[in-house]
């Protein structure tokens, strides 16, 4: 004879909790946003009890803050903010959900919620807007960058300079020599060896000059 199988037992804080939203933003000046709820799901194959603790009580009504869900059911709970101040703007509350079997005591599962109280509902869109333009321009800024070409320094070809002296000293060695009688340019054109060789060796160095540009 088969024995029915048994249930594994959990261990305390191993099942996950679903709830939904994970966070409860109230407006002051939005007093429709005041009461809000927390839905509590179960999907699991056996009923569960749940209990909701809150760090700030007092400022806070939780409606139904402990009950029971069928399996494969869930519930809302009711959350209303009652202490809307100036001082609480911006402060972290946390809400925090415990489930366990009926039979038991331990609690098999918990779950976080956060709540904020925020001064104005149009106050926090309009940051949310702006924080969604810098981050835009932020990456139109960077796409214009990324986008542009490398700077290239574009060679440019040898200066006035260089060609006058390449002229020059091309003119210089086409001179005659001196010594050169039958020569029809004037005498002191005629250039000796040592001026050509160093007229030679400039326009070399021209040359190489120009080559490498």
């Amino acid at each position: 004879m088969h024995q029915p199988k048994r249930q594994p037992e959990l261990v305390e804080g191993s099942l996950p909790v679903f709830v939904f939203p994970t966070e409860l933003i109230f407006y002051a000046d939005d007093q429709s946003t005041h009461k809000q709820v927390l839905t509590l799901y179960n999907p699991y194959e056996f009923a569960l009890k749940f209990k909701v603790l809150c760090t700030t009580p007092n400022k806070y009504v939780v409606a139904d803050a402990a009950g029971a869900v069928k399996p494969q059911c869930c519930v809302d709970i009711v959350v209303r903010h009652r202490d809307v101040r100036s001082c609480h703007y911006g402060v972290i509350d946390k809400f925090r959900l415990q489930v366990s079997e009926q039979s038991q005591r331990k609690a098999l599962g918990r779950k976080e919620v956060v709540a904020t109280l925020l001064p104005s509902a149009k106050e926090q869109q309009k940051e949310e807007e702006e924080k969604r333009i810098k981050e835009h321009l932020t990456e139109t800024v960077f796409f214009e960058q990324s986008s542009q070409p490398e700077n290239r320094t574009v060679p440019s070809g040898p200066s006035l300079l260089t060609v006058f002296l390449g002229v020059v000293c091309i003119a210089a060695l086409m001179l005659p020599t001196l010594g050169d009688v039958e020569s029809l340019v004037p005498l002191y054109l005629h250039l000796s060896v040592n001026q050509k060789l160093v007229a030679a060796y400039i326009l070399g160095l021209i040359t190489m000059a120009i080559l490498r540009t």
